[in-house]
C-alpha cells in the first residue's frame, strides 16, 4: 500500500558492486629495479604470460625507479575504471592485465605519511607491506590529491563513449531518471538500493533504532543479475497504535500469487481505510492469524537471494515489521524531480497500458498492485533508463523532444571530467574522508574526520561505488620531527676497526667497495688506533660487508666490522627479515664480483687483506684498475642460469659505465634459495651474493627514504616514546586499511597512496602501493 509522501532527493548513481567479497590474492611480484639495463622487457600487451587468468597491476622495469605523479596515477584509473573499450589506452608507466575483469576501483589516500615513513616503521605495517606486491615512489602532488582524481580529464578518444548518440537530447541528459541510473541497460542489481538509500527513506534496517522488534529474513550478502524477484504488496487499517498490517499478497518473477492473507491487527482499529485498502470489520472478523504466522510464511517463502519488489516499498516492509536486505522500488526507478513520485496507477496505465484501482472496486487489490510492481521493474531493467525516458517523457515527464538529430549542438562537447564520465556511463562514485573540495553531488560523498568512523561507512555500504575515494587523515597534523640523520640511514652504516695507521678514506672505500656501492667514509681517530664509519647507498651491501669483511686480517691484524648500537637498531634484524620476505624480492637476488689478480702488489688496505681458506675477495690495486671486474647481463644469466630460469638481470649503477653490483630476478623463490645455496661456490668464482633487501623501486635506500638536504645530515636523535606512539598509531592504521580491502569485492583496483610531503624544508616523496583484490 503506497501512503504517499515526498522523499529526499538523492543523485547517488548506481552501478556498485557487493562489498565483503573474500577472494584469492595474489599478483606477480614487482620487477627488479629500473632506470639501469634489464635482460628481458616486460610484456607491453594487456595479457602477459602469467598463472591464472585474474586481472593484475605491475609498473614497467624502466619506470620503477622514476617517481610517479598524480597525473599519471590518475592516467591508471582512467584506465582501470574505462578501458580500450571506453577509449583509453594503457597507462604509459605500468601495465594493467586483463582490464576487462576489474569490477572496481578504490583510492585510499593517507594524508601525513611518505616514503620515509613506510620503511620506517616497515614493521609495524604489515599488512601494506604484505598484501600490496606492487610499489612505486610517488611525487607530492601540488593540490589536493582527491579533488585532481575526481576533476581530472580523460583523452578525447573517450568522448563517443560518454556522448552517445545525438538523439539524445541535451535536455536528456539532466532528466531525473538518466542522471540516477545512466543511459546503458544494466542487470538488476544496478537498480537496488544501498543500505545508504533504504537508511535515507526510511527502510527497516537492522541495528537501526526503531526496529528492534523486526524480524530478518535469511538473505545472502549480495544478490547477482540472476536473482529472482518477488513483488509484495499490503493493506493496512489504522489502529490506536497507528497503521497496522491487515493483509498481505507476494508473487513470484511469473507473476503466479505465492501468498495472500488476511492478519488481524493486533490494536484495536479505529478506521479500516476500506476506500483504499477494501478491508471492512465483516473481513477480518473470523481471522485470527497473526502478523508472526505470516512473518515465518514470509521467511519460509523467501529463498536467501530473492529481491523484493514494491512501490513505496519502506511502507509494507514496516507494515510487516520484516527487514529484507535486498529491494527495488518502482517508485524510485521512475523517478521525478525534487522528490516526487508517480503513483502505481500512473504507471501501470502508462508504462503496462494496464488500468489498476480503478473506481469499480472497493479498495486496492494487493495481487493485482504487487503484480504491477513486480512487471514495472522488468521493463525498467529489460529496456534500460533510456529507453524508458525516450518511450514515455511526454506522458509521465510531460514534455516533448522535437528533431533531436537536427537539434542537436556538434559545439557542444560532453565534459571529459572522470566524475563526469563515470556519471553519465551510469557508473557510481563516492567521496568519503575529511571536507575536501570535490566536484561532487552531496549525495555522492560523506565527511568524516575520524578514520574509524570513516571505515565503518564505507563497510556498510551493501555495493562497492564503482569509483571510491577514501582520505584517511588522522596522522595528517602530527608534528614533523626537527632534522636529523634519519635511523634508516643507519640501516646501511657500519663501523670498522682497528685499521692500521695512516689508512685513507680512499682506502676504506676500496676495500669495502667490494660488497658494493659505497656512499660515505669518515674516520675516526682514536687515541691509540683509527676506526671507520662506512656507509652504503643499499642495504644488501652493509650486510655483504659485515658478513664477509668481519674478522678480516689487514696488515696481519683482524678488523671487526659492526653495525651501530642504537635504539633505532633493536629490532633490525627483524626489519631484515621482513624486508628478505617482501612479496617484492621473493625471487630476488643480489650480487657483486671482486677480481682476484695473480699478482699482488701496492701498499692499499686491499692489497694486504687476506680471508682464510677463500680466494681473494678484494681486489688488489693493480696499476690502477678498479677492484671490480666489469659485470655483465650475458656473463651473469650464464652463471646464475645452473639454478634455475633467469628472469631478468638488472645492473645497477656504477662508476662510469662500470657497473658495481646487480640484482638477479629468477622465474620463482625456489632458483633464488638454490643460489644462495650455493655461496660457497660461487665466492670461488669471485661472486658474493645475498637476499635482496632494497625494494626495487628504490634506486638507493638512503638517497630515496632521506630526500631534503636538511635530513641527510645531523645526528640521529634517540628512538623515544614519540616513535614508539607512531609505530602504535601505524598499526591500527594498518588494521584498518586491512578490514577494507577485505571489505573489497573481488576484482577491485586497490590503491594506497601515501602522498609525501613538499615544504620549505624540503620534498619528502610519498609512496604509491597497488593491488588488484583476489580471495
Amino acid at each position: 500500500m503506497n501512503l504517499e509522501h515526498v522523499g529526499s532527493i538523492t543523485s547517488e548513481t548506481s552501478g556498485e558492486l557487493p562489498c565483503n567479497g573474500r577472494k584469492r590474492k595474489r599478483v606477480a611480484p614487482a620487477e627488479a629495479p629500473g632506470g639501469s639495463k634489464r635482460l628481458k622487457a616486460a610484456p607491453e600487451g594487456d595479457d602477459p604470460p602469467a598463472r591464472g587468468r585474474s586481472p593484475g597491476v605491475s609498473v614497467l622495469p624502466d619506470r620503477l625507479q622514476r617517481a610517479v605523479t598524480a597525473g599519471e596515477l590518475t592516467e591508471l584509473l582512467h584506465y582501470a575504471a574505462l578501458g580500450r573499450a571506453g577509449g583509453v589506452k594503457q597507462p604509459s608507466w605500468c601495465r594493467l592485465h586483463r582490464q576487462r575483469r576489474v569490477k572496481a576501483v578504490n583510492v585510499v589516500i593517507v594524508e601525513g605519511l611518505t616514503q620515509a615513513d613506510f620503511y620506517k616503521h616497515y614493521l609495524a605495517l604489515r599488512h601494506l607491506r604484505t598484501s600490496y606486491s606492487t610499489r612505486v615512489t610517488f611525487t607530492p602532488p601540488p593540490g589536493d590529491l582527491a579533488s585532481g582524481i575526481f576533476s581530472g580529464e580523460v583523452p578525447e578518444t573517450a568522448a563517443p563513449s560518454v556522448s552517445g548518440s545525438c538523439t539524445l537530447h541535451k535536455a536528456l541528459m539532466t532528466h531525473p531518471v538518466i542522471t540516477k541510473f545512466g543511459t546503458q541497460r544494466r542487470g538488476l542489481t544496478a537498480y537496488v538500493l544501498t543500505e545508504e538509500e533504504m537508511i535515507r527513506r526510511r527502510y527497516p534496517v537492522k541495528g537501526l533504532p526503531g526496529f528492534e522488534e523486526f524480524v530478518c529474513t535469511d538473505c545472502a550478502d549480495g544478490v547477482t543479475d540472476g536473482s529472482p524477484l518477488y513483488g509484495v504488496d499490503c493493506e493496512m487499517v489504522h489502529t490506536v497504535r497507528g497503521y497496522e498490517l491487515a493483509r498481505v499478497s507476494l508473487v513470484d518473477s511469473d507473476g503466479n500469487c505465492l501468498l495472500d492473507e488476511l492478519v488481524k491487527p493486533h490494536y484495536r482499529i479505529l478506521n479500516y481505510l476500506t476506500r483504499f485498502s477494501g478491508i471492512t470489520s465483516a473481513m477480518l472478523r473470523p481471522v485470527t492469524t497473526s502478523l508472526r504466522e505470516v512473518q515465518v510464511k514470509l521467511r519460509k517463502l523467501l529463498p536467501s537471494n530473492a529481491v523484493l519488489v514494491g512501490h513505496a516499498l519502506e511502507n509494507d516492509l514496516t507494515a510487516l515489521k520484516l527487514i529484507h536486505r535486498h529491494v527495488m522500488d518502482t517508485s524510485l526507478l521512475y523517478r521525478r524531480d525534487f522528490g516526487q513520485k508517480f503513483k502505481l496507477k500512473v504507471l501501470a496505465e502508462v508504462v503496462l497500458q494496464r488500468q489498476i484501482q480503478t473506481g469499480d472496486q472497493t479498495g486496492h487489490n494487493p495481487i493485482e498492485d504487487a503484480v504491477a510492481a513486480l512487471e514495472l521493474a522488468q521493463y525498467f531493467i529489460k529496456m534500460g533508463p533510456s529507453q524508458v525516458v525516450e518511450r514515455h517523457r511526454e506522458e509521465l515527464w510531460g514534455y516533448a523532444i522535437v528533431d533531436e538529430v537536427a537539434d542537436c549542438e556538434p559545439e557542444a562537447k560532453p565534459s571529459l571530467r572522470f566524475v563526469d564520465v563515470l556519471q553519465t556511463l551510469g557508473r557510481s562514485v563516492f567521496y568519503l574522508g575529511k571536507r575536501s573540495d570535490v566536484p561532487l553531488d552531496l549525495s555522492n560523498q560523506q565527511w568524516h574526520n575520524s578514520d574509524k568512523v570513516l571505515l565503518a561507512s564505507f563497510r556498510r555500504r551493501s555495493r562497492c561505488p564503482s569509483l571510491s575515494v577514501l582520505k584517511f587523515s588522522s596522522l595528517s597534523d602530527r608534528p614533523r620531527p626537527a632534522p636529523h640523520r634519519d635511523g634508516l640511514r643507519d640501516m646501511c652504516v657500519l663501523f670498522a676497526g682497528p685499521l692500521p695507521a695512516g689508512a685513507s678514506e680512499r682506502d676504506v672505500r676500496r676495500l669495502f667497495g667490494c660488497c658494493g656501492a659505497v656512499r660515505s667514509v669518515r674516520l675516526l681517530s682514536a687515541a691509540a688506533r683509527v676506526h671507520a664509519e662506512v656507509e652504503f647507498e643499499l642495504l644488501e651491501g652493509a650486510a655483504l660487508a659485515l658478513n664477509v669483511l668481519n674478522g678480516l686480517h689487514v696488515h696481519g691484524q683482524p678488523i671487526k666490522v659492526q653495525r651501530p648500537v642504537n635504539e633505532s637498531m633493536l629490532d633490525l634484524d627483524l626489519t631484515l627479515d621482513a624486508l628478505v620476505h617482501d612479496a617484492t624480492n621473493t625471487s630476488r637476488l643480489y650480487a657483486v664480483r671482486s677480481r682476484r689478480h695473480s699478482s699482488a702488489g701496492g701498499n692499499g688496505l686491499a692489497s694486504h687483506a687476506e680471508l682464510p681458506g677463500v680466494p681473494s675477495v678484494t681486489a688488489a690495486k693493480v696499476n690502477g684498475t678498479s677492484q671490480l671486474k666489469r659485470l655483465s647481463e650475458e656473463a651473469i644469466s650464464e652463471t646464475f642460469g645452473r639454478f634455475g630460469s633467469v628472469d631478468r638481470v638488472v645492473l645497477g649503477a656504477g662508476c662510469g659505465k662500470r657497473a658495481r653490483h646487480a640484482y638477479i630476478k629468477f622465474e620463482g623463490p625456489a632458483e633464488k634459495e638454490a643460489a644462495l645455496g650455493s655461496s660457497e661456490d660461487l665466492r670461488k668464482e669471485n661472486y658474493l651474493v645475498c637476499p635482496s633487501l632494497t625494494p626495487p623501486h628504490l634506486p638507493s635506500w638512503v638517497a630515496t627514504t632521506t630526500s631534503s638536504a636538511a635530513d641527510t645530515g645531523g645526528e640521529e636523535g634517540p628512538r623515544g616514546s614519540q616513535d614508539q606512539e607512531m609505530d602504535l598509531k601505524l598499526g591500527k592504521l594498518d588494521r584498518r586499511l586491512r578490514k577494507l580491502l577485505r571489505s573489497l569485492p573481488e576484482g577491485t583496483l586497490s590503491v594506497v597512496v601515501l602522498p609525501g610531503d613538499a615544504s620549505a624544508r624540503g620534498l619528502r616523496p610519498g609512496l604509491c602501493l597497488m593491488e588488484v583484490k583476489r580471495g
